[in-house]
């Protein structure tokens, strides 16, 4: 791995982030250490690192909602890095749009392993990504050049996953983008639509099965590698 693939350790404490930004450097990445959840969003937005390990017990804004600011802006990979091991901490974690979830005591190994599968992840992700093209002011869906005819809701929901791969969305989440008026509909309703567009789009592309089901969090979009 390359230079260019600057790593962002976001920990308060000086030795953990130490030992991780020693662990990357040997894999050749570059490493900026931050010690706060501010500093980390002001980081992400000025240099776009290509991955950010953060921690999520943080001075000034912790972990959580650091990673709720940053993928205001960025769909950069997200690993977080801490010691909550509870079930509902990795839940939240996710539904607000980390790509990872480690837990400490951890080995260094494993985490610099983990920051590989996640930018491999996120190269093939915006490869196959650039497969499909959503308009939705004119409801025009293209995949490969081959149209996709889906309904105005379908089309919202499928263009609020395809802005950013990887990321999962709650059911409410996607309820919330994909009907204008959505205070009668239940949130299920977002499976039925998952069903349909997977059901036009492998129509249009047999093989290519881009959305996620995250089980108790929602949903993501994944396509798989251009070829």
């Amino acid at each position: 791995m390359s230079e260019s693939s600057r790593i962002l350790v976001v920990e308060d404490d000086p030795k953990i982030a130490e030992l991780l930004a020693d662990y990357l450097k040997a894999s050749d990445y570059a490493v900026t250490i931050v010690g706060d959840g501010q500093a980390a969003v002001e980081f992400a937005r000025t240099q776009s690192p290509s991955c950010i390990l953060l921690d999520l017990n943080l001075p000034i804004l912790d972990g959580l909602e650091a990673c709720k600011a940053i993928r205001v802006f960025s769909n950069v990979p997200i690993a977080i890095v801490t010691a909550r091991v509870d079930e509902i901490d990795r839940l939240v974690g996710l539904e607000l749009g980390a790509d990872d979830y480690i837990c400490k005591p951890f080995s260094p190994r494993e985490v610099v392993a983990r920051v590989k599968a996640l930018l491999r992840r996120s190269s093939s992700m915006k490869q196959g990504a650039a497969a499909l093209e959503v308009d939705v002011e004119r409801m025009k869906v293209t995949m490969k050049g081959k149209a996709v005819v889906l309904t105005a809701v379908e089309c919202r929901l499928l263009a609020t996953l395809a802005d950013q791969p990887g990321r999962v969305f709650s059911r409410d989440q996607l309820l919330s983008a994909a009907h204008r008026e959505w205070r009668d509909v239940g949130d299920r309703a977002i499976d039925s639509h998952v069903r349909n567009l997977r059901r036009k789009l492998e129509a249009v592309q047999p093989g290519f099965d881009c959305i996620r089901s995250v089980y108790g969090a929602g949903y993501a979009f994944e396509p798989p590698e251009s070829d």
